[in-house]
């Protein structure tokens, strides 16, 4: 395993997945669906991909004297590094604007979703969509690539528009406070979709090995 995971990174990874981790600074910018900078993890971690795709790296893995259940293993913790990874950088520049910016004029004038811990609760949601529908998508065939990425697409818009409207509900205005509100609550939930993220995973992780060993390559 360790081994696949050097070849995962050294061989496979695309720069642009690395690049894309940047995107996690749009966490800090007023006035714009910060959402996005999960998507936009994800679209890094798809250039690996795609990157490995073009290399024949699926083909040459198999033939390696390993498990094909050791691949999938191995792509799903290459997959979960980067995102992990995002969501640390995220949740960091959440807490920052949460304290030290939260008094800034632009926050507290933003009409967007703020940086909060229900906002990482979404970034952990968008994740879950790209593990599962993505990845399971992707070991249908250890090819194709298209229709799985515009799955996750079309459910990551929802999920950023689900996000985006939650505050403008009056009830619910409270989860856009700068310096958040109800914490208690808001904290639940982000526990809540990090147990999601974990259990969606690890079932997409046990569906996409039953799907690899069936594929003729």
């Amino acid at each position: 395993m360790t081994n696949l995971l050097n070849k995962e990174f050294k061989l496979a990874a695309s720069p642009l997945s690395w690049f894309f981790l940047a995107a996690a600074g749009l966490t800090l910018v007023p006035g714009y669906p910060i959402l996005m900078s999960a998507f936009f993890v994800c679209l890094g971690i798809f250039f690996s991909f795609q990157n490995a795709r073009e290399a024949n790296d699926v083909l040459y893995t198999v033939l390696l004297p390993l498990p094909k259940r050791a691949f999938v293993r191995a792509k799903f913790a290459f997959t979960c590094f980067f995102q992990l990874l995002g969501f640390v950088l995220m949740a960091g520049l959440t807490a920052l604007r949460m304290t030290a910016l939260s008094g800034g004029s632009a926050y507290a004038a933003n009409a967007l979703m703020n940086a909060t811990p229900l906002f990482l609760a979404f970034v952990l949601l968008i994740f879950t969509a790209f593990n599962v529908l993505f990845l399971g998508g992707f070991f249908r065939t250890a090819y194709k690539l298209g229709m799985p990425f515009l799955a996750f697409a079309v459910a990551a818009a929802l999920l950023l528009i689900c996000g985006e409207a939650l505050h403008f509900i009056p009830a619910l205005r409270f989860f856009n406070e700068p310096a958040g509100a109800r914490l208690g609550l808001q904290f639940a939930l982000l526990g809540i979709a990090a147990a999601g993220y974990a259990l969606g995973t690890a079932l997409s992780c046990r569906v996409c090995m039953a799907r690899f060993e069936r594929i003729d390559l």
